[in-house]
């Protein structure tokens, strides 16, 4: 998936070098001067290939009864390897208020989706850039002609923003010296974010601007390591950061042989999918306690069933499987032939499996038709198909039409190549003992924390958010290892959504209010 965190391959075409194309076109004559006629083509078409390109409008937006005027700046910036060569050229999209005297004070904040491989037309074109792409609550959003709208929850009334697509996604491309190994992993995503940001904020002159980074699903990952990156190579103090469906430790994530740690992660998510659902036979009425009681469960008799394996009486079994019951609408059959444990793939196709649908991942409020009824495990995410489609149209029309940018390119969705998951001598991932293990990145954030014990992060959690499960999160960020001072400093809030809580209209409006509290907050303690 786009923005899902499973540890696979993302292959895409990267462009072609400019240099070949232009010799190719070239007169005979000039090929055959060779010497400084052809030089001079090959430096005029290098140079051509790593050109900046900007391009600067105007506009309005009304929130909350006053009118904001706003400049947009599309455009790429060049980014250059310690030897000083151009490799990559990262687009991003930058709003800035107008209508402030002095900008080098205001809020800025950096923006970023996840994948790895991932655009960032999601949290661009969804939840807080000025126009917003208009999408069918929970449900599959019917074929064009789509509808793009001014988003009154922009943050552009509390900060300027600037969305950033990684290398080898939106416009973002390799060029020069470059190559697909100096981008493509968790510390050389790192490296070009830090260079890109550092740039951006030496050319705006917002050095003394209060600086916070929002990212969402890898996103957060990328946060972590970013953050303490930019404090570290930079001295570039941050105010703040928001984790958006956070995940910092993938193992939380992997269904790995043995380890059982992950279906008690999951185990509340799926209570809260079967009660939306509405599959559970004794629905109970508030959400947010049931939750609770699952959570409750899930890190006392259930943790302590697991514990046993194999050594497990058929009595406890039994219990067991009928509280899991109880929490998850499945029967107790399944659960017991499941042996108590259910990857999230088996409970997608298997919670609504009688009404021949398989439920979202993404979000699990979407549902799509199941092809193969016998199917043990989901086939797919139907959220992608559902909002994918008015995604792509509106932000390629979008950029083309008022942003007056890349109307001869490919703007792509998703990119990359393969990722490398192996962190630097200084990273802080990886097993103990010489081993390897699931990268996990909380200790960047900690440290990012120590380092500047004035940073405030806040951590947004959808309930219906099967791809970073919200219980997981909580374990994480209550095992930092942060000194009791600075643990308060660590915030969570939940909504009554999926991954992209942005999607559910009222969550969007919650979300838009929750961020701009935190950047008061952040910018005037």
């Amino acid at each position: 998936m786009r923005r899902g965190l499973w540890l696979i391959a993302i292959v895409t075409c990267l462009m072609a070098g400019q240099s070949a194309r232009v010799r190719a076109q070239a007169p005979d004559r000039e090929v055959q001067q060779g010497g400084r006629g052809a030089a001079a083509a090959a430096a005029a078409a290098e140079g051509a290939s790593t050109k900046e390109e900007s391009s600067v409008t105007d506009h309005t937006i009304t929130i909350g009864g006053h009118v904001i005027p706003y400049k947009a700046t599309a455009s790429t910036i060049l980014l250059k390897s310690d030897a000083g060569e151009p490799i990559g050229l990262m687009y991003s999209v930058a709003y800035t208020r107008s209508d402030v005297k002095d900008l080098s004070t205001r809020p800025i904040s950096f923006f970023y989706n996840g994948g790895p491989g991932s655009s960032t037309m999601w949290l661009h074109m969804g939840a807080f850039g000025p126009r917003r792409v208009s999408t069918t609550e929970g449900e599959f959003t019917a074929p064009a002609p789509y509808k793009l709208l001014d988003n009154t929850e922009s943050l552009i009334d509390k900060t300027d923003m600037v969305f950033i697509d990684a290398m080898g996604t939106g416009y973002s491309h390799i060029v020069g010296k470059g190559a697909p190994n100096m981008f493509y992993g968790i510390d050389e995503d790192m490296g070009a974010f830090g260079q890109f940001i550092n740039i951006y904020i030496n050319r705006n002159g917002r050095w003394n601007s209060p600086k916070f980074l929002m990212g969402e699903s890898y996103g957060t990952f990328r946060s972590a390591v970013l953050g303490n990156y930019l404090q570290n190579r930079y001295t570039m103090h941050l105010n703040g950061i928001v984790l958006m469906s956070s995940v910092l430790d993938l193992s939380s994530l992997t269904f790995g042989s043995s380890d059982d740690r992950v279906y008690v992660y999951y185990l509340p998510s799926y209570a809260a999918v079967a009660w939306y659902h509405k599959t559970l036979k004794n629905r109970p009425a508030n959400l947010e306690a049931f939750i609770e009681e699952a959570r409750q469960y899930a890190k006392s008799d259930y943790a302590t069933a697991l514990f046993k394996g194999d050594k497990i009486s058929a009595a406890d079994k039994d219990a067991v499987a009928k509280k899991l019951s109880y929490f998850t609408g499945l029967s107790e059959d399944y659960l017991k032939r499941a042996n108590l444990r259910v990857t999230l793939g088996q409970f997608n196709v298997e919670l609504l499996r009688s009404r021949g649908l398989t439920v979202g991942r993404i979000d699990a409020r979407f549902t799509g038709y199941t092809r193969d009824l016998l199917a043990e495990a989901s086939q797919g995410d139907p959220e992608g198909p559902a909002v994918g489609g008015a995604f792509t149209a509106m932000l390629n029309a979008y950029n083309h039409d008022e942003l007056k940018f890349g109307l001869d390119k490919d703007y792509h969705n998703q990119g990359g190549g393969t990722w490398n998951w192996v962190r630097g001598a200084g990273g802080r991932g990886g097993g103990g003992g010489g081993f390897p293990g699931a990268p996990n990145v909380s200790g960047d954030l900690a440290q990012a924390m120590i380092t500047n014990p004035k940073l405030l992060v806040e951590v947004e959690n959808g309930y219906y958010d099967f791809a970073t499960p919200f219980f997981a999160t909580e374990f994480t960020m209550e095992h930092l290892g942060l000194p009791a001072d600075l643990q308060s400093h660590v915030q969570l809030k939940y909504y009554d959504a999926g991954h992209m809580m942005y999607l559910h209209d009222s969550a969007r409006t919650q979300l838009h209010n929750n961020i701009a509290a935190f950047v008061d907050r952040a910018t005037k303690q």
